[in-house]
């Protein structure tokens, strides 16, 4: 996915890794909310798994089971605040045939005010691969009589409650909408938010409650696709359900938008999440034959156009990628330069060659700094980070580091190792750790996504060919144990080197 702001959006990430089949898939995202009477912030996290990913097995005769052991912990500092290990079961069923479907979890519990360490960890008990651990900032802020906004969660439907469950709510079970992609089978989606002391900003007076879709790249609003909520009394506490209708809305990237206003219109709240929508039926602005005749793209020979159709992977969408992919197996040049065209044109409609220009000198950067025998630069990780991100705030270049571990007790397993190649290495001494080149790349600030997001690409074959080994952004890669594997397995499992502490710096 992709890509977070700690109290605006829901943090969505694909849990995966290299083990045996079945290998485990799962969501996991988090919100965050306040209870204004006992001024008690509170986390909402949820998980939902692909049962088909996991094994199952049987415990009563004709019934298979999967079972995930979760295990959840928050820490502040050297202080563990909040910490759970449970077993989460799937639903039953006769056949292992039969598990083409999803499962979910939703736990909530309190946590103060102030900046944690979130981490869970995820372990299929009826296999014997090692648990999938993620990792993430969590800044809870939310002062006492302060007027304030809960994170944004997608719904994906609200009934009334009959028997008080994990997903009720406000006398409703509502299902939370784990995902940041939006198929075309998705035809409306329910945002759910609360508004905290907004008495103390409005007083007794009316407000309004603004819910729309802009365009992610430049932020314009999408017209006839969202609703305004008037209320005619602020409270301490109030709760917002409401739908969108995203029928009519095309392919493309977008934030779904809450922004709330006084009555005379001036906005003090705002909350946004991030969405990918893929709806193939609602693209009907495909440009002209002779829009694209006087466009840039009419100008582009086939050669280079299928070079920069393949390019644009890094920052397609899931529907754009599959339609360019379409292209490339075999279409005239006419529709593969419309296509070039449209897609630009649905970035900027008023700047279209502006914005490729842009992309481009991007293309040649990476193909001059990044590319590889029979490798251009845009298939590379580093290129494809490069061109969906931009360049990084800070770059660590690292050919051949050394690092300390401060605590003995996590020191390098011995004095002599075996390398990547089989080669002893008798260099390394007790308390050391060389670790293979490496760089470090920080973001200061991506769309979507938290603060200080890190990538971490390694040279594992020391040939020069990074690719990436473990990042915090959203969507990205996550590899538990990277450090080790950055070490040449020489630091005991889960222990932080100076490599992770540069790792979680961002330096």
């Amino acid at each position: 996915m992709k890509k977070i702001a700690f109290l605006l959006l829901a943090l969505t990430m694909t849990v995966s890794g290299k083990a045996a089949s079945p290998q485990l898939s799962a969501l996991f995202s988090y919100s965050l909310f306040y209870i204004p009477e006992s001024n008690k912030p509170y986390v909402e996290t949820y998980l939902s798994f692909d049962a088909w990913t996991l094994a199952f097995v049987e415990e009563e005769p004709g019934q298979l089971r999967a079972t995930v052991e979760v295990t959840l912990v928050a820490r502040r500092g050297d202080s563990i605040a909040y910490a759970k290990r449970y077993d989460l079961h799937s639903p039953y069923t006769t056949s292992s045939n039969s598990t083409n479907f999803t499962f979910m979890d939703l736990q909530r519990f309190g946590l103060a005010n102030g900046i944690y360490d979130l981490e869970i960890s995820l372990r299929d008990k009826n296999t014997k691969d090692e648990p999938y651990i993620l990792k993430e900032k969590l800044l809870v802020n939310y002062a006492q009589g302060q007027v304030s906004l809960s994170s944004l969660q997608l719904m994906s439907s609200a009934t009334p409650t009959t028997d008080n469950n994990m997903l009720s709510r406000n006398g409703y079970d509502m299902v939370p909408y784990i995902n940041d992609f939006i198929p075309a089978n998705v035809s409306v989606l329910h945002p759910y938010f609360e508004l905290y002391n907004l008495d103390k900003e409005v007083g007794n007076g009316k407000y309004f409650v603004d819910v729309y879709i802009e365009q992610l790249e430049n932020h314009r609003r999408i017209p006839n696709v969202g609703q305004r909520l008037e209320r005619s009394q602020a409270q301490s506490w109030s709760a917002e359900y409401t739908d969108l209708d995203l029928s009519s809305l095309p392919s493309g990237n977008y934030n779904i938008v809450v922004s709330v206003c006084n009555a005379n219109g001036d906005e003090f709240l705002k909350r946004e999440t991030a969405i990918m929508r893929s709806n193939p039926g609602a693209d009907d602005n495909w440009p002209t034959e002779n829009e694209v005749a006087m466009s840039f793209a009419s100008q582009l020979n086939e050669e280079d156009l299928n070079y920069y159709i393949e390019a644009l992977y890094p920052i397609a969408s899931p529907y754009e990628y599959e339609t360019s992919t379409r292209l490339l197996a075999g279409s005239t040049l006419a529709e593969k330069q419309a296509f070039f065209f449209f897609f630009w044109k649905r970035r900027d409609a008023f700047n279209p060659e502006g914005k490729w220009n842009d992309y481009f000198i991007r293309l040649r950067y990476v193909d001059e700094h990044f590319s590889y025998p029979l490798t251009r630069g845009f298939k590379t990780d580093m290129g494809r980070v490069y061109l969906q991100y931009g360049p990084p705030d800070y770059v660590r270049d690292e050919k051949n580091y050394v690092g300390v571990l401060n605590n003995p007790s996590l020191s390098a397993h011995n004095a002599y190792y075996t390398n990547s190649y089989g080669e002893g290495d008798n260099t390394a001494e007790q308390g050391q750790v060389h670790y293979l080149p490496y760089q470090l790349w920080r973001y200061n600030q991506l769309p979507g996504d938290n603060a200080n997001r890190t990538f971490l690409f390694w040279d594992e074959f020391r040939g020069g060919y990074y690719r990436l080994l473990n990042s915090n952004a959203r969507g990205e890669l996550r590899t538990a144990g990277w450090e080790r594997m950055l070490s040449r397995n020489t630091i005991d499992e889960g222990a932080v080197g100076e490599v992770g502490q540069q790792f979680n710096r961002g330096y």
